[in-house]
């Protein structure tokens, strides 16, 4: 059989993001909407997921599932990535904090979308691989660094959003003080077998209020001693 080539893969990237609209149908008692903001599906439309998978996972990366990338890492389901996105809200004049780049994707989206992205990776190997693929697909916006994302990045705060790919117990107390007020940050929390997908708005007095939607399963947040 012979290679996809990129007409069929863009076909796949719509069809894609046609089941996440489904999606967000079917679960919009819990979240609260029935369809994402367009541009959020526009980004998810542009960025090629199956750049963002190891090779041998390329045929399966427009699926709605969540693919393993090593280290005991996996790729959000698109429909989490979509989610996620949406209700950080990212604008073209606000900065970013992403903590846990894994191999880029989340990050691509948010670029698309923000006006600039920090991102903090544990795993050294991913933060190389997805800087270097960022900076070859264009996307000037973006810088990475190798270290504990639970801290933050403080040289850089205070953001205007902070999203995190990893689930802790309670929202890391740094990432909350380097949270813009007025700002939003989005993550799971919970234990492993209870996690869900939270909503942190702090008002202009810096007071933080979270609110709880979907259940989902993410790895733990590591931190380094």
């Amino acid at each position: 059989m012979k290679p996809m080539n990129e007409s069929h893969l863009a076909i796949l990237r719509r069809h894609m993001v046609e089941v996440i609209a489904i999606h967000v149908d079917l679960a919009s008692e819990e979240i609260g909407k029935d369809k994402l903001d367009e541009r959020v599906m526009a980004a998810m439309l542009r960025v090629p997921r199956h750049l963002f998978v190891p090779v041998q996972l390329a045929a399966y990366a427009y699926q709605d599932t969540p693919l393993p990338i090593g280290f005991d890492k996996t790729i959000s389901q698109p429909f989490i990535v979509a989610l996620m996105t949406d209700l950080l809200s990212p604008q073209p004049n606000e900065t970013v904090l992403e903590v846990g780049t894994g191999l880029g994707y989340q990050a691509a989206v948010l670029t698309e979308l923000a006006g600039q992205v920090r991102s903090i990776e544990v795993v050294e190997e991913f933060a190389g691989h997805a800087q270097g693929l960022l900076d070859q697909l264009g996307y000037p916006n973006i810088e990475i660094r190798v270290g504990d994302g639970s801290r933050g990045w403080r040289e850089h705060a205070p953001f205007d959003k902070i999203l995190v790919t990893a689930a802790a117990e309670q929202v890391p107390q740094a990432l909350l003080d380097q949270l813009k007020p007025g700002g939003r940050l989005v993550m799971p929390l919970g234990p492993e077998e209870m996690q869900r997908l939270t909503v942190t708005d702090k008002d202009q007095e810096g007071r933080p209020e979270t609110r709880n939607l979907i259940p989902v399963r993410f790895s733990r947040l590591e931190t380094v001693a």
